[in-house]
């Protein structure tokens, strides 16, 4: 199915050109100038990803960000902002906000349809093998086949690459990972993401499923290293 994608720039140029690169890799373009319009579009029809601007007028790229995380029916909904301000505080306060990704201008085309393709796999249902469908550790239970996750009984809700980074950690207990490391195997090799996104992402798991986010149970930190999943009890298949 062909994806749609909601380009949000002020600078006409801008979405002109990324929206003709787009097009011709076989995306469906819709353009807004303003958050405002913007937001309107995403609430009554849904994009498949966002390549969002900062500097916008009325609703700016990060006042945007936030909505679109706070609603139920977009908080999954992926996002690259595409940005001249450069600071590295502007770049994390993005990612921490809920952004996917972050490149900034002037910048190189065939970079940014990188991305975006990258962006939009590990939005996609991750792939699961046939013998792997269940594991429950401590009060922690995943089921592969239908994508749940429940803790102490409770379902809660987790975006496809928290899911993802999750299965990663609970079929490696006990070992400790880098940013790098997690990044090759869970985002992929040919994604291009910062090793903040990891912190980003490890933070809001830690919310879905830690009793105290600041005083984890599973997703352990390792000063200086890197982050690793406890060995307290063994992992195992739900129907051993």
């Amino acid at each position: 199915m062909q994806k749609n994608i909601l380009i949000v720039d002020d600078e006409k140029d801008i979405v002109e050109l990324v929206a003709y690169n787009l097009g011709r890799e076989g995306y469906r373009i819709t353009k807004a100038y303003d958050g405002q319009q913007a937001w309107q579009f995403i609430r009554e029809n849904r994009p498949d990803l966002l390549i969002l601007d900062l500097m916008l007028p009325g609703i700016n790229g990060f006042e945007l960000c936030r909505l679109i995380r706070k609603q139920r029916e977009t908080e999954d909904l992926p996002i690259i902002m595409l940005t001249a301000k450069t600071d590295s505080v502007d770049k994390i306060m993005g990612l921490e906000i809920g952004a996917d990704d972050y490149l900034t201008k002037p910048f190189n085309v065939r970079e940014l349809l990188a991305r975006v393709r990258a962006v939009l796999r590990r939005w996609e249902k991750p792939a699961v093998t046939e013998e792997l469908e269940q594991l429950v550790f401590q009060d922690l239970m995943i089921d592969f086949h239908t994508y749940e996750v429940t803790v102490c009984g409770i379902k809660v809700d987790l975006a496809p690459t928290e899911l993802k980074l999750l299965r990663f950690f609970i079929t490696h207990p006990g070992r400790v990972y880098t940013r790098n490391q997690l990044l090759d195997h869970v985002w992929g090799n040919e994604s291009f993401v910062e090793p903040r996104t990891v912190d980003v992402h490890v933070s809001r798991l830690r919310a879905a499923i830690e009793k105290n986010k600041d005083d984890p149970r599973y997703i352990l930190t390792v000063r200086s290293i890197g982050y690793k999943f406890t060995a307290a009890e063994r992992v195992s298949p739900l129907n051993d």
